[in-house]
């Protein structure tokens, strides 16, 4: 199988993909967004990434997104979705990367398909992002709108820091997110799933003084038999999405009631693959290997 990844040559996860796929006899390309470009030529679309024509390979993993301006952002997803149409498959879709990336269109469709979600506001002002903690029961988590393991998130518990916190954020033209604490355990759960499939599940625990659970902010993994039930809910929640490589974070509620706070369509495994001793990067090589195939 020939792979592309869009990664960092340097990353552990890239590192892991390029050592399994290597034991299997696969060859990988490292690929970057900067050099990601169309050319269109006697009315017929190539893509290439510098040097390399990308429909000289069977798949494409995207393990990154990298900073840029709006237009880059969206020029890389629509010769993502270019490249999927040309019959190169791209995991995750570029549609299901828009989405999970946002974290507010994330909760947003998932709401809108019944999946539960915790209370949120989204808004553009201290104003109205005051108005939304006081709705909210004034203990809220303020989360960057696009952003990955735990990195920016803050519990607001007191009038006077959320009155800075806002305003400072307003100050860098942020788009504020504001979600009712979850007060349920004090843990939460993620799945790994592939293609409607479970690979493993494992409960996350925030190290102490901490409220974050991500094994990237130092929680702690164990592994987790799920419920019939909370798999069914990740399954649903990631297929709202559209993602089918992905990780789905379930929390329980103070009326132990299950609510889904995030989808991860980069996700790690890392922590999943210490705590399942699961082999993520084979199974998922195998997975690509049988959908190119057929």
């Amino acid at each position: 199988m020939r792979l592309g990844i869009f990664g960092q040559a340097d990353g552990g996860y890239v590192r892991l993909l390029q050592q399994a796929a290597a034991a299997r006899g696969d060859t990988v390309q490292i690929l970057a967004f900067e050099q990601f470009s169309a050319r269109i030529l006697a009315g017929k679309t190539r893509f290439f990434c510098g040097d390399v024509a990308l429909d000289a390979l069977d798949a494409v993993l995207v393990r990154t997104m990298p900073p840029g301006s709006l237009e880059q952002v969206i020029a890389r997803m629509d010769l993502l979705a270019g490249l999927q149409a040309s019959g190169i498959r791209v995991v995750n879709p570029p549609r299901a990367l828009e989405c999970a990336v946002d974290k507010y269109l994330t909760t947003q469709r998932l709401a809108e398909h019944g999946i539960p979600v915790p209370d949120t506001i989204v808004c553009e002002s201290a104003e109205a992002a005051l108005h939304a903690f006081e709705l909210l029961g004034r203990d809220v988590v303020v989360k960057p709108l696009f952003g990955a393991e735990g990195r920016g998130i803050v519990r607001v518990t007191d009038l006077e820091i959320a009155q800075r916190v806002f305003r400072a954020l307003e100050r860098i033209s942020a788009v504020l997110y504001v979600q009712r604490f979850v007060a349920g355990p004090a843990f939460d759960l993620r799945f790994l799933l592939l293609d409607g499939k479970l690979l493993g599940a494992m409960q996350r625990t925030p190290r102490p003084g901490d409220f974050r659970a991500n094994i990237s902010q130092q929680g702690t993994g164990t592994p987790w038999q799920p419920a019939p039930a909370e798999t069914e809910l990740a399954l649903a929640a990631a297929k709202v999405v559209g993602a089918v490589f992905s990780g789905v974070d379930l929390m329980y509620d103070h009326n132990h009631q299950p609510v889904v706070i995030e989808i991860n369509a980069v996700p790690g495994w890392r922590g999943l693959q210490q705590a399942c001793a699961v082999d993520v990067p084979q199974l998922l090589l195998d997975w690509l290997q049988q959908t190119c195939q057929g």
